[in-house]
């Protein structure tokens, strides 16, 4: 195909089933695996969901390869990867239960490709039971050649914060931005290359059912992220053989082998699951448009569902720039108490309910049941400014919440850029009165 993308992701939810070929005549027609494919080709299947899930949420590809891959299997062996945390891991922090926050860390020193870079800040739930999920920073240095990976026990969602990445993917190539994602399904191999020097960012492993678009309920049809705006690749392949290295993450361990032959060969392929990427600037808010500031669900760009209606086992959130034109009202986010637990990223910008103390490719976390909210400074501002339609521009935050726990990682807990004050950002809001003494 001539188009570096096709439109819209194959995503359950998303309501589309694609077939894209880097030769022509490489796609079977009339089935999926006839005797002989095209060019010789062999036909296999990746699943992402049970064979008997129901039709909307059944997700499945079929591959026309070179080679199938259980010839990308050598003989394995462990290697350590002790930055990168799977749940459950909930001893690791010896810190007390409170709201934590991180100014960015520094580039790690040495040579780190996208794997080897990535560090595990928080874990929930469980990786075995495919439930719940990890997130992480990731810092990168050197693009992995002759390098491959896929992660068994979960979907990567990759989140560029300084500089670009491009995935080259069993599928195809996708590159992500600051300000874009990218999301990589269970089991599909890939490597990265850097678009510069160095990057950053920040990565959501998700244990459980694969992110999709969230129900948007009384909004209706439009709004939100809108299912054409997300990429899926087009097929492409590589036919090399080389000696290369195959890594798999697995029941949240590692294990490496070497190969002689890259296994991105694949030439063709068709079906509902695939990689794909986002470009966060198309998402399209909603708001309130007279008074109060409505839950932060209305910026929800995709969610794991848990399997309890209304409830994700994680949910994605930005806050990107957007017009705040309620009357009579408190703009920021509200304080509350809440039972899902949140991580965030600031990509670039400056969050509005923390003006001071978040810095772009920092990080916090609130608790489940954990008290947070504006800080002293923002309250203040918020309560006595006069109220005219403002833009909130120049702006990307991000949430990962999520129903269960999220316990911090020995790296998280020892970070130097832990703010050890973090709670002093609301030492400033005053005794607040009018009634009798």
């Amino acid at each position: 195909m001539t188009s570096a993308y096709l439109s819209s992701a194959s995503l359950s939810g998303f309501g589309n089933e694609f077939a894209s070929e880097a030769l022509p005549g490489a796609l079977p027609v009339g089935q999926n695996s006839p005797q002989q494919c095209p060019y010789k080709l062999y036909a296999e299947q990746i699943s992402g969901s049970a064979f008997t899930a129901p039709r909307g949420a059944n997700l499945r590809s079929w591959l026309y390869r070179i080679r199938p891959s259980v010839r990308h299997f050598g003989r394995f062996e462990r290697v350590d990867l002790p930055l990168w945390r799977s749940a459950p891991a909930r001893e690791e922090s010896d810190l007390p239960i409170g709201q934590f926050r991180w100014d960015p860390p520094p580039m790690p020193l040495g040579d780190l490709g996208f794997v080897e870079g990535v560090r595990s800040m928080t874990t929930a739930g469980d990786v075995d039971a495919r439930r719940g999920m990890s997130a992480a920073f990731y810092f990168a240095t050197r693009s992995m050649i002759d390098d491959y990976f896929y992660d068994a026990d979960g979907e990567l969602m990759i989140l560029p914060q300084e500089g670009a990445l491009r995935f080259v993917t069993e599928f195809g190539r996708l590159e992500a931005a600051p300000g874009e994602i990218c999301v990589i399904p269970r089991g599909v191999k890939f490597r990265t290359e850097l678009a510069g020097a160095a990057a950053r960012g920040y990565v959501c492993e998700n244990y459980g059912a694969p992110f999709t678009l969230p129900y948007r309920g009384p909004i209706g049809a439009n709004g939100l992220a809108e299912a054409r705006d997300f990429l899926a690749p087009a097929a492409a392949f590589e036919d090399e053989e080389t000696p290369c290295r195959l890594t798999v993450k697995w029941g949240g361990k590692f294990f490496a082998c070497g190969l002689d032959h890259s296994p991105l060969d694949v030439v063709a392929w068709r079906g509902n699951l695939a990689p794909y990427k986002y470009d966060l600037t198309r998402f399209s808010p909603v708001g309130a448009i007279r008074f109060d500031h409505p839950d932060p669900s209305i910026f929800c760009v995709l969610t794991s569902p848990s399997g309890e209606p209304g409830v994700g086992d994680i949910d994605f959130a930005i806050f990107p720039e957007r017009w705040l034109v309620a009357e009579h009202s408190f703009r920021p986010p509200w304080y509350h108490v809440n039972v899902m637990s949140e991580f965030m990223g600031l990509v670039y910008g400056r969050y509005d309910a923390k003006p001071s103390g978040f810095a772009p490719g920092g990080a916090s976390l609130h608790g489940a049941m954990l008290p947070h909210g504006p800080d002293a400074e923002a309250f203040a501002r918020a309560s006595e400014e006069t109220l005219v339609p403002a833009k909130l521009g120049g702006t990307l935050a991000f949430m990962l919440e999520t129903r269960l726990p999220q316990h911090l990682t020995h790296y998280a807990a020892t970070l130097p850029t832990l703010q050890t004050d973090y709670a002093d950002c609301w030492s400033g809001l005053p005794r607040r009165f009018d009634g009798a003494p």
